[in-house]
Formats: structure tokens, C-alpha cells, sequence
């Protein structure tokens, strides 16, 4: 396997080494658009040159403000091989959270989606003195020194590269490997967001881990929908580029499971979430379609699990449960596969933790879910269960080249080339996260199994501590009570210095709709459908379903149901979709304060 020093290094590589492969296809209209490898360095070189033109030099900042689309790829790869650094900026961020990204970072040039993220910083352009031009991806912007289209800066990339043919090649290949390559600000539960520096040897690690694993293959094909803002999407960027696949690229979410079926990929990522809300619409089917069909649907998944555990165990089903087996997969499992396209190898889950019941879901019906671990400080992967080798409730075994370990109080260490070089701007934050010699601090509560198979069981931070001096883990409680009841959207558990534990639960709207309509209750608005009788008895039961099985200082003792679900509009998740606690605490302080009013329970 060839090493290579820089990201520019290693795509001018790929696109020489399979010049006619394809490399991106994207929504052209109707219809899909493509580019080979060749094709796309073209553009890339023409944006590259482009931006060398305007006068960008080695690490100055590119700010990126889109949603997923193949623009955002050729950009943040043309900036690269200008010798820039990209930063990137979620497409949902408010005008003021740009701003202080803009200046923090000190872009000089930003790239913007259409005329409605170009207004955000048109409205304060005065206050982002160092930002000397916009490129806008969509539409031709009238005339103006700030501004100019993303076709005008090729057109002047081409044209200073006839002039100079050797000056692209001479600064794409004189970037060294610990020159800054992306700065990625943290979306965080708290306070302001943090700029991670990650290297150019970081992205080149993990696409030399991901080829290491043996995982993927140049036959492949990705569905890339993930936010590219994010640092989970960066990583997506790069493997394709180290083994050579294709990659479908669009952020529309709405499209995603009618593309799955045009495209019909082999391997796609997503966070939990996404894996949850395809569980509850199956299961809300099943149910809506009435008792029989309800019947069957759980008989095949009791097979399923059955195959399942013994697949975990290195085994194959034989006999009277192979038959079974096949009977199962032609009434239900053949159906959820083919929503994904028919061709998914396997999916890859990351950035938030995915219940072990979940994972078992799909395994009985033949999808195989890898559950990884990463932060946006260790450039997105450090440890992935593998294909063969899968663990329910465990993130897998380190990367090659990275190494794990958990320190005196629980907390998972990391150590590798994939480890940021530190946060912008922050030397204390920097020296608090990483140790002299180079281990990161992860923030993380976990445990190493004898086969070195790592275990999250909660964020050090958000570890609750009742007032009986009891600690409580509460994102392990959430996952069970999403998984024990496919209806929940979120949930957050409290009770940090109480005497017992409560919870805030939403319900998802999609799927109380679609039991209100089996239920004769169709039609209600949704803030009566939460308040039903039924609905609030079948929480109850869920709730009940999970507190057996936890320790009694562990048990919900009060919950209650949002009138909404949390999502990033309302401020109450974070653009990766993690629930922003202190922020839903403190909207909903009373009536958190009201579980504890007056009670003298002792843990």
C-alpha cells in the first residue's frame, strides 16, 4: 500500500491511477449526473488554480456553508490542493453562529450554497473584515467585487492554469503531511463551538486504515448523504478516494429512500437516529396491517434472532431453522432489504451510540449494521466492529494504527496519527485534552473486553450522580427505552443531585400519526395524539418494560411528554443530531422541578 503525505497527494494519485472509473454520480435535474476520477481532478484543478489566483495562500482558511452535494466535494478538494484549509460550517447555522466561525477561523474565502446562505453573511459583512470573497454554488449573483459564481472561478482557474501548467502539480505536492488541512468547530451540547486542526496525515491515516481493513473494495458503492460539515462526512470523502469506489452524493433527505432504490448501493453510513426511525416505520407497518400480518412479522424475527445469535457465534443455520430461515426472509426480511437498494453489504453507524437491540434487528433480517467510535479530535474513526467479527453493544476493536486504552476513572484514551493537532486558538483546552505524550482525552466512559473489543457506556460529563451518591449512565437507558418502544422520538434522562431518576420523552410524529390512523383516531393534531389515553399507557408500559431490568437507583421513577419532538430547528439537538441536555434541562426546568417537588425518596 503507497503512503502519501497529503489529501492532493493521494486524489491526484486516484485520478491517474483509474483516470476513466467513476468516481461521483449526483441529482442533475431528473436525472443523475456523473464525473470520473479524470473529470473531477479537472474541476478540483480549475477551482484549485482559481482560488491560487485570487491570491489564497498555504493554510489560510476556505469556509464551506452548503448541504451535501457534489459542489461541496470539488471545493473542499480544490482548496486543498490550493494549499488552503477548509473550514466547514453546518447549512443550519444561524447568521451569528457563522459569524463567529468566519472570525474565529479568519477565512478569507467562503463558499455558499445559493442566494439564502450567501445572505447571512452579506448581512454582516462589515463585521468579517478578514472574508475578501464569496463563491457561490448556485445561480449567477449580480456583479459584485465580494461576490462571484462557482463557474466564474473555474472559468479563471483554466485560465491561469494555461498559463501556467506546472504551478497546480508544484503546490498540490508541496504540502507536507503536518500542514493544516481541515478545521472543523465542534457542534457541542455546551457552550461555544471548538476549532479542531486535523493535519493532512490524518485524512491520509484513515483512508490507509480503511484500505487496511479490507472492507471496502473498488467495486463498491457508497450513498453519501451524511452532512459533509461534519467530520463522519469528511472521513466518507476520503476512503473513496484511497480504494478507488464509486460515490452517489446527495444531502436531500427527503429522496433518501427512493435513491436507495435508483441506486442501489452496496454500503452506506448514518447516524442512529436514521436506523430508529427505519425501525419504527417497519414496525409500525407490520402493525397497521393487522393482526395476522402482525403475527407473522413477529414469528420472522424470532427466527431471525435465532439465525442471528448463531451467525454471532461463528455459525451457519442447518436443519428446520435454515427452512424456517428462508420462509422468514421471502414474507418480511427480502422486503426491508430491498428498501435499501437490495445490494447493502453492510451499513456503518457512527457519531452517536446505537442500541445493541437495534443492531440485532437488522442482523435477524440479514442487514448488518457496524457500530463505530470516533470524535471530530481523532478525524472521525478510531475503532469499527468488522464484517465476521461483529459484537452487539460494542464499537469494535481499534483501527490499525491506533491505539485504546482507558484511564484510572473509566475514561477511553486515544492515541494515533489520526489525532487532531490541537483546538484553534485554545492552548488550554489543548493541553487539557491531550496528554504530553499525545493521548486524547475522549470525554468518554468505557471498558476494554478481554478481546479488546471497546464498550461506551456513557459520556464522563453527562454520568448523572444522584443525590445518594449513585452514578448513573444515562444515554444506556435511553437507547433501551428508544429500542423497547418503536413510537419514541427522543429521550432524555435526568436526575444529577436528585433523589431519583426522571425522564423527558418526545414522541415521534411520523409514527404516532400512522398508530392514530389504525387507532380511530385519525385526524387529531398531534398535541392531543401525545395525551391520549393510549398512547400515554403504552409510554407507561415501555418505561416499565426497561426499569426491570435496571438497578432500582437507576429506574424512571417520573417522565413526561414533550409537546414537541427535539430537532436542530428548536435548538435542542446539535446539527450530528446528539441532544443538546443542558439546553433541553434548562427550557424545561419546571417542569423537571415538579417531579421533585415534596418527595423524600432516598436512594
Amino acid at each position: 500500500m503507497a503512503r502519501f503525505k497529503s489529501l492532493p497527494e493521494l486524489f491526484l494519485h486516484r485520478a491517474e491511477s483509474t483516470p476513466d472509473a467513476l468516481a461521483y454520480q449526483f441529482p442533475a435535474g431528473d436525472d443523475w449526473g456523473s464525473l470520473t476520477w479524470q473529470q473531477a481532478a479537472a474541476r478540483v484543478r480549475a477551482i484549485a488554480a482559481g482560488l491560487t489566483e485570487i491570491g489564497l495562500r498555504p493554510e489560510q482558511r476556505c469556509a464551506i456553508l452548503s448541504s451535501t452535494r457534489i459542489e461541496w466535494i470539488l471545493a473542499d478538494l480544490g482548496i486543498a490542493c490550493a494549499g488552503g484549509a477548509t473550514t466547514t460550517i453546518y447549512p443550519s447555522g444561524l447568521p451569528e453562529e457563522c459569524r463567529y466561525i468566519l472570525t474565529d477561523s479568519r477565512s478569507v474565502v467562503a463558499f455558499v450554497e445559493d442566494a439564502q446562505q450567501l445572505e447571512k453573511l452579506r448581512a454582516q459583512r462589515e463585521q468579517l473584515p478578514d472574508l475578501s470573497r464569496v463563491v457561490v454554488f448556485e445561480g449567477e449573483p449580480e456583479p459584485d467585487e465580494w461576490v462571484m459564481s462557482l463557474a466564474e472561478l473555474e472559468a479563471r482557474g483554466r485560465q491561469y492554469h494555461d498559463k501556467d501548467k506546472d504551478r497546480f502539480a508544484t503546490i498540490a505536492r508541496a504540502i507536507s503531511r503536518d500542514q493544516l488541512a481541515t478545521l472543523i468547530y465542534t457542534s457541542g451540547t455546551t457552550g461555544r463551538p471548538k476549532g479542531v486542526e486535523l493535519v493532512h496525515d490524518c485524512w491520509v491515516y484513515q483512508g490507509e486504515a480503511a484500505e487496511a481493513l479490507g472492507l471496502l473494495h473498488p467495486d463498491d458503492h457508497q450513498y453519501l448523504w451524511l452532512p459533509l460539515s461534519h467530520v463522519f462526512g469528511k472521513m466518507l470523502i476520503v476512503c473513496p478516494i484511497q480504494v478507488g469506489f464509486a460515490t452517489t452524493v446527495d444531502g436531500r433527505i427527503p429522496q433518501l429512500v427512493d435513491n436507495l432504490g435508483r441506486v442501489k448501493p452496496t454500503w452506506m453510513a448514518a447516524p442512529p437516529r436514521i436506523f430508529e426511525k427505519i425501525y419504527n416505520k417497519v414496525v409500525m407497518a407490520a402493525k397497521s396491517g393487522g393482526v395476522v400480518k402482525y403475527a407473522i412479522f413477529r414469528w420472522a424475527f424470532g427466527v431471525g434472532r435465532e439465525a442471528s445469535a448463531l451467525r454471532q457465534q461463528g455459525g451457519t443455520p442447518g436443519g428446520m431453522l435454515a427452512l424456517r430461515y428462508r420462509v422468514a426472509d421471502r414474507l418480511v426480511f427480502s422486503k426491508l432489504r430491498a428498501r435499501f437498494g437490495g445490494r447493502i453489504r453492510f451499513m456503518l453507524s457512527g457519531s452517536a451510540p446505537l442500541s445493541g437491540q437495534m443492531t440485532e434487528f437488522f442482523h435477524a433480517a440479514g442487514i448488518v449494521i457496524l457500530e463505530g467510535y470516533g470524535l471530530t479530535e481523532s478525524s472521525a474513526g478510531a475503532v469499527l466492529n468488522r464484517l465476521g467479527s461483529l459484537r452487539f453493544g460494542a464499537v469494535g476493536t481499534p483501527l490499525p494504527g491506533t491505539e485504546v486504552k482507558i484511564d484510572v476513572d473509566g475514561e477511553v484514551l486515544l492515541r494515533g496519527r489520526g489525532v487532531m493537532r490541537g483546538y484553534h486558538n485554545m492552548p488550554e483546552a489543548t493541553r487539557a485534552a491531550l496528554t504530553e505524550d499525545r493521548w486524547l482525552r475522549t470525554g468518554d466512559i468505557g471498558e476494554l473486553d478481554p478481546d479488546g473489543y471497546l464498550r461506551i457506556t456513557d459520556r464522563k460529563k453527562d454520568l448523572i450522580k444522584t443525590s445518594g451518591g449513585k452514578y448513573v449512565a444515562p444515554q444506556k437507558i435511553e437507547a433501551q427505552l428508544k429500542a423497547q418502544c418503536p413510537y419514541l422520538g427522543q429521550v432524555l434522562v435526568h436526575g444529577n443531585g436528585r433523589n431519583f431518576c426522571s425522564a423527558l420523552l418526545t414522541v415521534d410524529r411520523e409514527a404516532i400519526e400512522q398508530w392514530s390512523r389504525a387507532h380511530d383516531a385519525g385526524g387529531s393534531p398531534y398535541e392531543k395524539l401525545i395525551q391520549h389515553e393510549d398512547v400515554q399507557q403504552m409510554l407507561q408500559d415501555a418505561v416499565a418494560a426497561v426499569n426491570e431490568k435496571l438497578a432500582s437507583y437507576e429506574t424512571i421513577k417520573r417522565f413526561a411528554v414533550l409537546p414537541e419532538d427535539l430537532s436542530v430547528e428548536n435548538g435542542m439537538l446539535t446539527p450530528s443530531l446528539k441532544v443538546r441536555r443542558d439546553k433541553v434541562e434548562q427550557r424545561y426546568s419546571s417542569l423537571l422541578n415538579g417531579f421533585y417537588e415534596g418527595t423524600l425518596d432516598s436512594l
